[in-house]
């Protein structure tokens, strides 16, 4: 997985170039009518049901765009909300909460629906041993959000991207010529190069679980697209030769059945790509 000043940097160049794209070589409308000394207050508005998340990030947006602004957390990251909770308050240069503003609404929008919906499937394996993971399909440019959230929701991270984990699929097998030439090739190259990279390999039935058991050092078997007795099957076979993960299209209805199969994960892509997001609004308090 990234180290922490991996993850760091890849925040602070998400609040760069989303400041970059919005707000260019200026707030006009905030300039044009709003004094440049002017100080004020806004309350982050939830007007929805759900799990909070980006609360963390609005503070690196906010630093970023005026270290001065404050922040006053009322409800932290993680946190169940409804409909007229008041998340912080951040007070300061009236121009600077507004350059700051869309921002901080799109992400933790967007962050708050992924880990409202890793919260649903988190407790849908409540009783289980299986943990849900996310994958490599998130919105172009801000998976270190995406992911993030996925962890705010009580999920865990799959690989960050395809320079920290070797992912042997289909394609990758067909490609090398089959699965143990795949596997072979890659413990090759690692030596080369001098990376430690875990191996998950996938399989498409029984008989390539059988083969990729027939090779050392592999981390984690990806059962793709199997049915249940299938992977029972495969779950059996495996044993505690190395960790097991279920996926392909796996959803609310039927992740519990995989999960009593045995697997010790499962992934979904629907944690990043099929949510919609929370309704939040950042609106100005008049102070009194």
């Amino acid at each position: 997985m990234i180290t922490k000043e991996q993850f760091n940097k890849e925040i602070q160049l998400i609040i760069a170039n989303a400041i970059r794209e919005d707000v260019g070589d200026g707030d006009h409308s905030s300039l044009a009518c709003i004094p440049k000394e002017a100080l004020g207050k806004a309350k982050l508005l939830v007007k929805d049901e759900g799990i909070l998340a980006g609360i963390e990030f609005a503070k690196y947006v906010f630093e970023y765009v005026d270290p001065n602004l404050e922040i006053e957390v009322l409800i932290p990251d993680g946190s169940s909300v409804k409909y007229g909770d008041v998340a912080f308050y951040v007070t300061g240069s009236s121009l600077s909460i507004l350059k700051a503003e869309r921002l901080v609404l799109n992400a933790m929008q967007r962050m708050s629906a992924i880990a409202t919906k890793t919260k649903m499937f988190v407790d849908l394996l409540k009783g289980t041993n299986t943990k849900i993971l996310d994958t490599r399909k998130t919105t172009p440019g801000i998976r270190a959000l995406e992911k993030w959230a996925v962890k705010i929701g009580g999920g865990e991270n799959h690989r960050f991207a395809l320079y920290d984990m070797i992912m042997l699929k289909d394609n990758h097998i067909d490609f090398a010529g089959g699965i143990t030439q795949a596997i072979t090739q890659t413990k090759n190259y690692l030596k080369e190069i001098g990376k430690d990279l875990k191996i998950i390999v996938e399989a498409r039935d029984l008989n390539e679980i059988k083969e990729i058991l027939q090779s050392n050092g592999v981390y984690r078997i990806l059962i793709d697209n199997f049915n249940y007795e299938d992977t029972k099957k495969a779950v059996a076979l495996i044993g505690n030769t190395c960790l097991t993960e279920s996926s392909g299209g796996i959803n609310e209805s039927t992740i519990r059945k995989y999960a009593e199969c045995g697997v010790n994960y499962i992934s979904s892509g629907a944690l990043t790509h099929s949510v919609y997001n929370l309704d939040l609004s950042l609106k100005a308090v008049e102070e009194k």
